[in-house]
């Protein structure tokens, strides 16, 4: 039987884990894999003294780290299907019609409602950061504009279908966490989800793009992007397949492995690329060329299996402490405690909302973020006679949309891997993310219980 610990004592390992990890990051500036490190054996060892087992907790990492198979196996993916997008000309395809179609002084609110329309129809944040994200900072890139204000355009925009489409795995799981149907939580959402992309439209609108573009940087940019690839409509081929595929609800796995062989396919016939040696060797290392200009080298020369080793370190180091502290009993003492002590319907949904967040910090993981809480308060929820709706739309802006804020989050980790900007760096720039939580608690003041 695996030993429980008290309501104390779970605050006891929170407050340690706290002290660790905000100093270090925050004001110390690390990377956060060894303030994680150092987090989970100071919990595992206050965990130990308090009576737990090693065993139990040994369980809990294992399972912990079990549930990273996916998310890390997407990951690895995403890093090969980069580079070999790289070499096929889609991304330099994308890159060139963005510099020709987009004006500077329009992009950042253009890669917005862009990523709005892929994210939704594909249902996925990861499959949008690493196809038309990717292009789009490489487009922000050559115009000279601010990195982090496109990042966060792209990151908002990529975040609101992976919350609003009925496509999106996370939205599918709040509502069945909940017990709720699938569409009455899809427009139940939109009473946060509307007005937090409103309000971020209008913040990249005023924020505009003040960079001075240079036209001869463009036409020079243009000229190298036409002499190092075949370019043509043929070499988007790659993206439609990815679209299609999301589209078309198949599982973002095999997605992805079409995305990854029609890239090579296209790089045999449009770019001269037969080897599959080298075919091999981009996929592990990325795509690396001698290409003149430094502009546009430093966009395309990326992506490969082993630029995600990064995010694959600190998610497995993540998920190892969410992992100890789960089959600890740490999550169900803290939360059991709390419930006992909320009374009214604002201050249950303040809690859940509560609860999300901190699993998210304390685990990166978006899918538990939502199991944890949705399991301990959908009976809560019941008896106090508040819709389910309200739950699995307090655990969608709570979790999926607080992932992203947290540098050692699977999305938050993913997102600085792939578009190469710090998560603590985007972090004033991802407007919809923060705007959606609070929204949802400022309604739960005003709401009845029904």
């Amino acid at each position: 039987m695996n030993k429980t610990i008290s309501f104390s004592q779970s605050l006891w390992v929170l407050l340690i884990i706290f002290g660790i990890l905000f100093p270090a990051l925050f004001w110390g500036k690390v990377e956060p894999h060894m303030p994680l490190f150092a987090a989970t054996i100071a919990a595992a060892t206050l965990l130990r003294l308090f009576g737990v087992p090693w065993k139990q907790m040994e369980e809990g990492l294992v399972k912990g780290i079990q549930t990273a198979i996916a998310p890390m196996l997407i990951l690895c993916l995403i890093g090969i299907l980069i580079g070999v997008w790289m070499m096929s000309g889609t991304v330099p395809m994308i890159l060139h019609l963005g510099i020709s179609l987009i004006s500077p002084e329009y992009f950042t609110i253009s890669a917005l409602f862009l990523t709005v329309i892929v994210s939704t129809v594909t249902g996925s944040s990861f499959t949008t950061i690493s196809t038309i994200g990717v292009a789009m900072m490489g487009v922000s890139t050559a115009l000279g504009l601010d990195p982090l204000m496109t990042a966060g355009a792209i990151i908002c925009g990529a975040c609101f279908g992976d919350k609003m489409s009925p496509l999106s795995d996370t939205t599918n799981f709040a509502a069945a966490i909940a017990n709720v149907s699938l569409m009455n939580h899809v427009k139940f959402m939109s009473h946060t989800a509307i007005p937090a992309l409103a309000i971020t439209a209008i913040f990249f609108v005023v924020q505009g793009q003040s960079a001075n573009v240079s036209l001869d940087a463009i036409q020079a940019i243009q000229l190298s992007l036409e002499q190092n690839f075949s370019l043509g409509i043929a070499t988007l081929l790659p993206a439609a397949v990815v679209l299609v595929c999301s589209a078309l609800r198949k599982p973002i796995l095999p997605t992805l492995v079409f995305g990854i062989l029609s890239g090579i396919a296209t790089a045999a016939l449009m770019q001269g690329v037969h080897s599959p040696v080298e075919w091999m060797n981009v996929m592990q290392n990325g795509f690396a060329s001698e290409i003149a200009n430094e502009a546009v080298a430093s966009i395309v020369n990326r992506g490969g299996l082993l630029s995600m080793t990064w995010s694959l370190a600190l998610i497995l180091i993540a998920l190892s402490l969410g992992g100890i502290l789960q089959y600890s009993g740490v999550f169900h003492a803290l939360f059991a405690g709390m419930i006992k002590r909320i009374k009214k319907a604002a201050g249950m949904v303040g809690l859940a909302g509560s609860s999300s967040i901190l699993v998210n910090v304390l685990t990166g993981e978006q899918y538990l973020s939502i199991l944890l809480p949705g399991q301990m308060f959908r009976d809560a929820f019941a008896e106090q006679g508040i819709e389910g709706r309200r739950l699995s739309r307090t655990l969608e802006d709570c979790g999926t949309l607080v992932n992203p804020l947290i540098p050692w989050g699977v999305s938050g980790a993913f997102f600085t891997s792939t578009l190469h900007v710090a998560t603590i760096d985007y972090l004033p720039y991802v407007i919809y993310l923060w705007i959606s939580p609070l929204l949802t608690f400022l309604f739960a003041l005003r709401q009845p219980k029904a």
